[in-house]
């Protein structure tokens, strides 16, 4: 099943979550090393699934989906999973006193997915006030916020025109960026440092445009040329990188300098700070 990680902030702790059929989908790993600030979640979520079993008789386990959600590593693993009221039933076996808090927040989080759905303006009004809380410059957030709009309308492209799974998209993405930047995503995150963080989150203002450039070449070459099957989507995704990259060759020449960089717009230590 094909997933989009979305990453929740409970009191400075990351909480991967994805959408499925209008619904809130946590990682349960995620919601027990917020609670519990355990060394090591995933064996106190075995434990407690075996202790619940002993003393109630119900196997926490029929709560959960496995769903992929970008690891640590930036690949998609599966995961377990819970919605809202999987959550809440959790919180009754975790023995915290951030509890309470969580529930609230949880609460917050899913009223919020609602106003969304009715209002999908305020989605976007939530990522500007996010990146801002971050300590982003509004002109990189406008930026930032074209190049999601920009994003969203080349997957719809290829959703339609025959990606079946994650992996059609990674392998396509992909072939934008080697020819854009001259490295795949995954090597560009190693180049910065990163690991679960999102990549375009630590592009530079150039950086950013280049994408964009790369991506939107991409979805019209697409449109224009009634592309169908991953192996004409690859063809076309290769040239819509290569019109990018070649003005960011250009660019560099006038320059003297790479474009691609090592360094993050927005460094760890300031997000910390700013949240």
């Amino acid at each position: 099943m094909q997933t989009t990680t979305t990453i929740a902030l409970f009191k400075g702790k990351e909480i991967r979550k994805t959408l499925q059929s209008g619904e809130w989908w946590f990682s349960v790993i995620d919601v027990v090393a917020a609670l519990t600030d355990s060394q090591d979640p995933n064996d106190y979520w075995y434990r407690m699934k075996v202790r619940v079993q002993d003393e109630d008789g119900f196997e926490l386990s029929t709560m959960c989906r496995q769903l992929k959600l970008e690891a640590s590593d930036g690949k998609m693993r599966g995961t377990d999973c819970a919605n809202t009221e999987g959550v809440f039933r959790m919180i009754q076996s975790i023995p915290s006193p951030k509890a309470e808090p969580f529930k609230r927040w949880l609460a917050k989080v899913g009223y919020e997915r609602v106003q969304e759905i009715e209002n999908p303006e305020l989605a976007t009004k939530r990522t500007r006030m996010l990146y801002k809380l971050k300590g982003y410059s509004d002109d990189w957030i406008e930026k930032r916020m074209r190049g999601i709009a920009i994003r969203e309308e080349l997957t719809d492209e290829w959703k339609n025109r025959g990606a079946a799974n994650h992996r059609d998209y990674e392998i396509l993405t992909a072939e934008i960026s080697k020819a854009t930047f001259g490295i795949t995503p995954s090597e560009y995150k190693k180049l910065k440092g990163l690991k679960r963080e999102n990549l375009r989150d630590h592009m530079d203002d150039f950086e950013l445009i280049f994408n964009m450039l790369g991506e939107r070449a991409t979805t019209e070459i697409h449109r224009n040329e009634d592309s169908k099957g991953i192996p004409k989507l690859k063809a076309d995704a290769r040239f819509g990188g290569d019109i990018a990259g070649g003005a960011r060759k250009n660019l560099e020449k006038r320059l003297r300098r790479s474009v691609v960089s090592k360094k993050n717009f927005l460094t760890k230590t300031d997000a910390q700070k700013s949240l």
